[in-house]
């Protein structure tokens, strides 16, 4: 579960420039790679080749989160024609084989490539490097009772900066 803790003094300050310093090195490291992804993803289909998502960010207040595109362009607006394939139960929508996935984006999101841009949001502040995963804003405002029954005290992990990686990532 979500637990209540209160940081030491300082301590958001200290990390928030860890997180500024080690998103801006990994920028810098990963650049040759974000480089050849994204030209993979502009000739891989027709479309922009980053994916803007709407999270709730701390204090619910939304965000864009960027990534790679891995589907095709208007795949938002298939979704409702793949509900009944939907794996998922409440407010997830999972389908293992989703038809919507591109070549290339199956291969980027395997490596987790399709992750990267958020070191963008790390830099603007929206997220941390670690923290709670940004749920959709849209499942989170529709769907919030279906939440708070999953998740107990739901309601607390909106008063952190979320982050590109959290306890469920790696718990596997």
């Amino acid at each position: 579960g979500v637990c209540d803790v209160r940081p030491r003094p300082g301590y958001r300050a200290v990390k928030r420039a860890f997180d500024i310093a080690f998103a801006a090195l990994l920028l810098v490291a990963t650049s040759p790679l974000l480089l050849l992804a994204a030209i993979a993803v502009k000739l891989g289909s027709p479309g922009p080749v980053f994916y803007r998502a709407r999270r709730a960010g701390r204090d619910g207040v939304p965000f864009h989160m960027l990534k790679f595109r891995t589907m095709v362009a208007g795949a938002a607006e298939q979704q409702a024609l793949l509900e009944s394939a939907n794996e998922a139960s409440g407010a997830l929508f999972k389908i293992r084989d989703d038809p919507r996935v591109t070549r290339v984006g199956r291969v980027i999101r395997r490596w987790s490539i399709d992750e990267l841009p958020q070191l963008f949001n790390v830099l603007t502040g929206d997220l941390s490097l670690v923290g709670p995963r940004p749920h959709p804003l849209a499942a989170v405002s529709s769907r919030q009772e279906s939440f708070e029954a999953i998740v107990e005290g739901y309601a607390s992990r909106h008063k952190v900066r979320p982050g590109i990686t959290g306890w469920a990532q790696i718990q596997g």
